[in-house]
């Protein structure tokens, strides 16, 4: 009788395909870094852990519009006419809704430094402001702002909050990732704004 041999490429995907993908090590969440962070300002992270963090003086370029894709436009025409260089993060503005969900009521685009620009109004829709430095609470992960991720993090910052007996003065969320970037690597921080 005639023995059989198999290719190697059979084996090999005979193997692939027995293996638990539960199993495999999941990549560590990284940065991808797509433009500067405004002067002094701390990288995202660490990841899927709630951490204090401070942060300097900024100045932005604020708009209404709930973080759609108008408020956007409308902060990049206005970096674009002014000749401001693009940054990361962009911050949100968020409040707590009686559901629980938090709801983006502003955008603002970051400034390099508070040498660039100045404060005051451009047009009927953009103010550009100087924000004073600040310490938060911080949760930072990587994937898309779904609902189900922004309440993970709101969740993780409420029970460190409750633990130390703070009350937030509010909250904002950070995205440092642009559409060119795959959502699953897009980085995001929820953070809570400490009196």
């Amino acid at each position: 009788m005639k023995k059989k041999f198999y290719p190697l490429y059979i084996l090999l995907a005979a193997c692939q395909l027995n293996a638990d993908p539960a199993a495999e090590p999941k990549p560590a969440p990284a940065y991808v870094d797509e433009a500067p962070l405004p002067e002094g300002w701390p990288k995202p992270g660490p990841y899927d852990q709630v951490t204090e963090k401070k942060f300097p003086a900024y100045r932005a370029a604020f708009t209404n519009g709930k973080g759609q894709t108008g408020a956007f436009w409308t902060l990049f025409a206005h970096i674009k006419k002014n000749d401001i260089p693009m940054t990361a993060p962009v911050e949100m503005s968020v409040e707590p809704e009686d559901d629980g969900d938090l709801t983006r009521n502003s955008m603002a685009f970051l400034y390099q430094n508070g040498k660039v620009g100045a404060p005051g109004k451009d047009g009927p829709s953009v103010e550009v402001r100087d924000v004073p430095a600040t310490t938060v609470l911080s949760y930072t992960w990587q994937g898309p702002d779904s609902k189900e991720n922004v309440g993970k993090a709101k969740t993780a910052l409420e029970t460190e909050l409750e633990k130390r007996k703070i009350e937030p003065k509010g909250f904002r969320l950070l995205g440092y990732n642009g559409p060119g970037t795959p959502r699953a690597k897009a980085t995001w921080e929820l953070q809570a704004l400490l009196k």
